[in-house]
């Protein structure tokens, strides 16, 4: 179930880095061994620290033949595109990873009791490995054999392409001398753009390598010794190809030499297989990529001087150029990423070791395989791995989890640890220790390494009477953790230059704190640290939905009148809607609507089925058949971008006037549903019921209720106009387009549709009935205005005696609506009237609906969002399964 659990809420919720295997993207065709087949990739992959696209393909039970200890070791090869590895049963006692592009051949050898069914695999540093006790081995053979022959197809296409760029001088020799239209300054430009581009050929570390000025014998003594001991296990273990084992790991903890670290780096990750299948791709990139500028380039060029400011090489511009090449190219090839920040630290100590080329590929292997989901916009890997390593804490060092309850403060300290494998926090020459054993065992090494620095510190933890306090016995002790075999020279820290410190501190020595974690903590396997990621890797999604749900109130909120509380189940409502239509949505491709990068309020998004599947759950104003017509001019209105989604905020914001807002904005609302462009030319030509005697310009304008008393609609509408205008004036509101006969046909439908199965539905539809007769007349009033002023126009020219003859001509029993004519001359002046089109405004619509009491009752009256909130959490999925159920 954690499986299912970690899958679903990583599609949901994690898509922007989280790819879906084939296999899975059809839920209803998961099942327990589908399950199963994908937590033993993930494994694979994590286990041999492989690309994430290498697909595992076979699984066999074997022995493998070990030179070292003269016996066969009892194990399991894995078999996919581009690799075979081979895990023995027993834990850590060996590991092979054998790339294609290493081997030669694939051959069946004679079958005896000795050696039943044995395989031999050659490789081009003329060595050979043996496998037997092979179950199926003529299939196994006949598909590794297929797979060999399209690595080895693929290596001769790019060894042609490179002998062919060889061959082509990408700047003839004689092009600077006798190209008489170059001139001098385009020759130095030239030049200089070269130059710019050209790559280190060398590590750094070579050209500004920073030895002790007074360096003992001994320590030069202690890498010569060094050296040494590699060369005697290459020879016996294997370079290029070595079996990792039990010895290999004691070498990595002392220390990998200086000479050989960037080389058996590119070996440990197998960053030396991307370098060799992809000749010339980083030379490419870089031409491609430099130059162009976007968010990831200014945030590079903002840290490219932060990244080892106290190494020489950083304070030059040849390595600043490095570092910003090899940054710049990688997010150019990988926009999910981009850049983050500690890339920066990482890429500067890969440069400091390897080739400008081969940093490129080790901050590939780094960011793409052995932490994976570490360099995103939101961290989620770092994060799952602090709160897996909190767990492991509890588990671990159950005295100070029985002292400290809440360890979410260690975790939080311990960050930057797994962000920048200790370099931003430890003396350089003690960190590379780190990261020499990070590229031997993955995470694992970390996840040891910091568990053994809180154990160091566990007494003092205890004592600690605040989060700061604790915050200062770490940064101290990592401080204050020295390498005296290192033959480089001390380089401080950055946080120790800050640090008044005139106290001694004991220090303590690298090679101690990581034998120690072996010792204590090295019993942990990838296998158990997968299991956890699974596990945690859920909670941290949800704590980000949490903290965007909170952010996303806090953001809203203030702007609408609805209950914190009715918000947040709103929100939820919304953000279900998306997620249902991620399994029951028409071809739609909605999981691109949940955009964590994003604002708060933008990181989901709902299209057009959606907003209408929403509106008839929580909307009051249902209009029967008419509400689907009424719900798509409203997201059309909300839909300002005219991107097809809107956002969580803008539905807040009109669900808030329906529910909360004034009787006038509420009807402003209703108003703006019914001109462009939210109403279009196509929308609403159906027969329209409205075509009846109530819409009749002579019915009268004075009606006697059942008190007896007449209400004079003209002396009401006169004293309204009025008082909107000055409120108008007083609050500067931006003046609404005026609306035409057809949309005011539209407009009278809504409203008869809403009154619908009202309990005072006969009294509200005879309400309406006046206020449409009296806007009929008003429209008819401005209608023969601007046709009178027109033809005065015509004859008087601009003299303002044409408005004065037109007044003229107007009868007596219409003068009411003379109050109107200024409000329908200006809006002709911002909006083109055909000339005597009948037209009204908002104001003389809600003048008119307010002469109704009936009417004012039904906007104003108070409706309950709770009950209808609790309706939609049952029925919202039953819109979805219902029609499915139907089909």
């Amino acid at each position: 179930m954690e499986q299912l659990a970690d899958i679903t809420i990583r599609r949901l919720l994690d898509n922007e880095v989280f790819e879906l295997d084939q296999s899975l993207q059809e839920p209803a065709h998961i099942t327990k061994r589908v399950l199963e087949e994908r937590a033993q990739k993930e494994y694979f992959r994590a286990l041999f620290r492989l690309p994430r696209q290498e697909r595992l393909l076979e699984v066999v039970k074997c022995s493998l033949w070990t030179p070292f200890s003269r016996c066969h070791t009892a194990g399991t090869v894995y078999t996919s595109d581009s690799y075979v590895c081979f895990v023995s049963k027993e834990e850590g006692c060996c590991t092979l990873v054998i790339p294609l592009r290493e081997v030669i051949s694939i051959e069946k050898m004679e079958n005896t009791s000795l050696l039943p069914n044995p395989v031999i695999i050659s490789i081009r540093s003329k060595k050979a490995f043996q496998f037997i006790e092979i179950e199926n081995r003529d299939s196994l053979v006949e598909s590794m054999s297929q797979r060999l022959e399209s690595v080895q197809r693929k290596q001769q296409t790019c060894c042609k392409k490179t002998r062919r760029k060889e061959l082509i001088s990408p700047l003839p020799y004689y092009s600077l001398y006798y190209d008489d239209m170059c001139t001098d300054s385009e020759t130095i430009e030239a030049t200089e753009k070269l130059n710019r581009h050209s790559l280190n050929e060398e590590a750094l570390m070579s050209t500004f390598h920073q030895t002790e000025p007074e360096t003992s014998d001994s320590k030069v003594t202690m890498e010569q010794v060094k050296e040494g001991l590699w060369q005697d296990h290459f020879s016996e273990y294997g370079r290029s190809c070595m079996f990792r084992t039990e010895k290999i790991r004691k070498l990595v903890a002392m220390g990998i030499p200086e000479s050989l670290r960037g080389e058996l780096w590119l070996t440990f990750s197998d960053a030396i297989t991307d370098l060799a299948s992809h000749p010339d791709y980083y030379a490419n990139l870089v031409e491609e990529s430099m130059g162009k500028c976007c968010m990831a380039t200014e945030e590079i060029e903002r840290d490219l001087h932060r990244s080892l400011p106290e190494h020489p090489a950083f304070q030059n511009e040849t390595g600043i150029a490095a570092l910003r090449r090899v940054l710049t190219a990688y997010a150019y090839r990988n926009p999910k990423i981009g850049y983050c920040q500690s890339m920066n630290i990482l890429a500067s100590v890969l440069l400091l070791y390897a080739k400008e080329e081969e940093a490129f590929w080790l901050l590939v292997a780094v960011c793409e395989k052995m932490l994976p989901d570490y360099f995103n916009r939101r961290v989620i890997g770092a994060q799952v791995d602090q709160s897996v390593f909190e767990e492991l804490i509890k588990e671990r060092l159950p005295e100070l989890s029985e002292h400290s309850t809440d360890l979410s403060a260690l975790s939080s300290i311990s960050l930057s640890w797994f962000l920048t494998l200790f370099l931003s926090i430890m003396p350089f020459e003690s960190a590379i220790r780190v990261v020499d054993c990070f590229f031997f065992e993955g995470i694992k090494a970390i996840f040891q390494l910091g568990l053994a620095v809180i154990d160091a510190n566990a007494v003092d933890l205890c004592n600690s009477k605040d989060d700061g306090q604790a915050m200062m016995i770490l940064t101290r002790f990592l401080d204050h953790v020295k390498n005296q075999e290192s033959p480089l020279h001390c380089i401080t820290s950055q946080h120790a230059c800050f640090e008044d410190d005139k106290e001694s501190f004991q220090e303590t020595e690298i090679a101690d704190l990581i034998r120690d974690s072996y010792e204590k903590f090295g019993d942990m396997t990838v296998e158990q640290i997968e299991r956890l990621r699974c596990r945690h890797r859920i909670r941290v999604l949800q704590t980000h939905e949490d903290t965007a749900k909170e952010n996303t109130l806090r953001v809203v909120a203030p702007d609408i009148l609805l209950t914190l509380e009715e918000l947040g189940e709103v929100y939820d409502l919304f953000k279900r809607e998306h997620f249902i239509n991620c399994y029951w949505g028409e071809n739609v491709p909605v999981l691109q609507y949940h955009e964590p990068s994003l604002q708060y309020v933008d990181q989901y998004r709902i299209d057009r089925p959606q907003f209408k599947s929403l509106y008839n759950l929580l909307s009051p104003w249902m209009c029967g058949v008419h509400t689907d017509t009424v719900a798509h001019r409203a997201f059309r209105l909300l839909d300002e971008n005219m991107d097809s989604l809107i956002n969580f905020k803008e539905f807040a914001v009109c669900l808030d006037t329906m529910y909360c807002e004034e009787l006038n904005e509420k009807i402003r609302l209703l108003y703006r549903l019914h001109i462009p462009p939210a109403l279009t030319e196509n929308d609403g030509e159906e027969q329209s019921p409205l075509k009846t005697p109530l819409l009749s310009t002579t019915r009268p304008l004075c009606v006697a209720p059942s008190n007896g008393e007449v209400n004079d609609y003209q002396e009401q509408l006169r004293q309204m106009l009025k008082d909107l205008a000055k409120d108008k004036e007083k609050n500067h509101e931006k003046e609404l387009p005026t609306m035409n006969q057809r949309e005011f046909i539209q407009f009278c439908k809504t409203l008869y549709s809403m009154f619908h199965e009202d309990p005072n539905e006969n009294e509200l539809c005879q309400a309406i009935a006046t206020v449409t007769t009296l806007l009929l007349q008003i429209g008819e009033v401005g209608q023969r205005i601007r046709s009178l002023g027109s033809t005065s126009e015509e004859s008087s020219g601009n003299d303002d005696g044409g408005d004065a003859a037109a007044c003229s001509r107007v009868p007596e029993e219409d003068s009411v609506f003379m109050d109107t004519r200024d409000t329908a001359r200006k809006n002709s002046q911002t909006s083109t009237l055909t000339e005597g089109e009948w037209t009204v405004t908002f104001e003389q619509i809600l003048a008119s609906l307010l002469t109704e009491q009936s009417l004012v009752n039904f906007f104003e009256k108070p409706v309950d969002l709770k009950t209808r909130i609790e309706s939609a959490k049952l029925n919202q999925y039953d819109q979805r399964i219902t029609p499915l159920l139907i089909e």
